[in-house]
């Protein structure tokens, strides 16, 4: 078996620059998905069940689109022309997003669960094709630069879509008012902005990689290719799989259902911090919660720069256990302030706790598997991280008709029914609670890695 050629740093980098317009669109949509469903008509209570349709995406899209492209080869390349295809449909739906009233004026919140699902499948579409990328091209020498830099453009493409908004705002003077039933300008412009950059992004990696052909990649791979053993089922896997799978489940389970929570009701909760004279700037408080959704990839690219160094001096589940302990720490800040400059600390805290879930449930889980079938048993991993959202997007809705039960008791909102800013700060209200909520979650996550075995395959 041939050696695969060593590539420069900025070859490593085309492969995934892709990688960060996706991660804008993604950022934007985190931070003003669940806002923009509220303006077209969407309940607090309703939101998590539109947010049910990305882990559902995810559940589904990627395990068909990796193995499609395994058996595709054409003149563009195996991965290139669903990364293409992907990146075309998620443009055309980060346009359509803030337009859905126009769309379908009769029923903007139906168009808008409508473009946020294909969204959603065209997001999951291109991004699944670049991990796969990096593994075709890159020797095993290079590999862990090459997904080092992937993650260097995840983070960075989520910082740089969480503040669009607050530069359409302060840096080119696009309102920020809140337009009834509209999604606001400076948003809009925001999701412009995102598809463009996230096309010409993908269109660097289609135009400056070239995939190996099947002969050269077959001469690259003669191991796997001439392979004649039977290859285990799925289900043989499931049936099989280490304890420490089901042990981190638990753990995964904890700290993705306190994700899914922050995604959907940061927006509704940051309005406590936008209140003048009893009234609420809906969209200053957009902007703000853009922004907390850039900082906490920030102290998560730093704290993953020194994560190996700690995991190896005092073994990986402490760190990961004190990582999660931090978000719990995080949830709780945000949950009880209502000061700005507190909320962006919360973030930090968070932070952490996102670096350590990004690397060390995978650095766990691989050292228990059989190295020949890591990748089917990573993607059965992946059912943890989307699992819990689906739960909590089921849940979601139960969660914030409890707390208003306990909160304000029955008919309150009636009564407040033409108070816009009375009904923004009793929804942030809410919010703090299920942010508790997530809270706890995340400290029953740091507590579970506790009974984690990391015992080593055949060990």
């Amino acid at each position: 078996m041939n050696r695969k050629p060593k590539l420069t740093f900025w070859q490593i980098w085309n492969l995934s620059f892709g990688f960060l317009g996706v991660q804008i669109g993604y950022s934007l949509q985190n931070s003003n998905t669940s806002g923009m469903l509220k303006s077209f008509g969407a309940d607090l209570s309703s939101l998590s069940y539109f947010w049910l349709l990305a882990p559902i995406a995810g559940l589904v899209v990627q395990p068909i689109i990796g193995m499609f492209s395994d058996q595709t080869w054409t003149r563009l390349g195996r991965r290139k022309p669903y990364i293409l295809a992907g990146a075309v449909i998620s443009t055309l739906a980060l346009c359509l997003m803030p337009n859905c009233p126009k769309l379908l004026a009769f029923a903007p919140l139906v168009m808008g669960a409508i473009v946020f699902l294909f969204m959603d499948l065209s997001f999951n579409i291109t991004m699944q094709p670049f991990r796969a990328l990096v593994t075709d091209m890159l020797d095993d020498s290079q590999k862990t630069e090459g997904f080092v830099v992937q993650t260097f453009l995840i983070n960075l493409g989520s910082i740089i879509g969480a503040l669009l908004p607050l530069i359409m705002s302060k840096g080119f003077g696009v309102s920020d008012a809140e337009i009834p039933g509209q999604a606001m300008k400076h948003i809009a412009y925001s999701y412009y902005a995102g598809a463009g950059i996230l096309l010409l992004s993908v269109l660097v990696t289609i135009f400056k990689v070239k995939e190996y052909p099947p002969k050269e990649f077959n001469e690259y791979n003669a191991a796997e290719v001439t392979e004649a053993e039977e290859k285990p089922s799925f289900w043989h896997l499931v049936k099989h799989a280490p304890k420490t799978y089901w042990q981190l489940g638990v753990t995964q389970f904890f700290s993705w259902a306190a994700l899914f929570l922050m995604w959907n009701y940061l927006q509704p909760l940051v309005t406590k911090a936008y209140v003048v004279d009893g009234a609420v700037n809906v969209g200053q408080a957009q902007t703000w919660t853009g922004v907390l959704n850039a900082i906490y990839p920030v102290s998560a690219c730093v704290i993953s720069l020194v994560l190996t160094g700690l995991a190896k001096k005092f073994g990986n589940k402490p760190i990961y256990a004190i990582c999660l302990l931090s978000g719990a720490i995080g949830y709780s800040l945000l949950a009880l302030t209502g000061s700005k400059a507190l909320m962006a600390i919360a973030m930090l805290f968070i932070g952490v706790a996102w670096a350590g879930i990004l690397a060390m449930p995978y650095s766990i889980f691989s050292r228990t598997i059989d190295a020949r079938s890591a990748g089917a048993y990573m993607g059965i991993f992946n059912f943890t991280v989307t699992i819990p959202q689906i739960c909590m997007g089921l849940c979601g809705g139960l969660l914030v008709s409890l707390i208003k039960k306990i909160a304000f008791g029955a008919g309150y909102f009636q009564s407040i029914a033409g108070d816009a800013s009375a009904k923004a700060l009793a929804e942030s209200r809410i919010a703090a609670g299920i942010f508790l909520i997530a809270g706890l979650f995340m400290l029953l996550a740091s507590i579970s890695v506790h009974f984690v075995s990391d015992k080593k395959y055949n060990d």
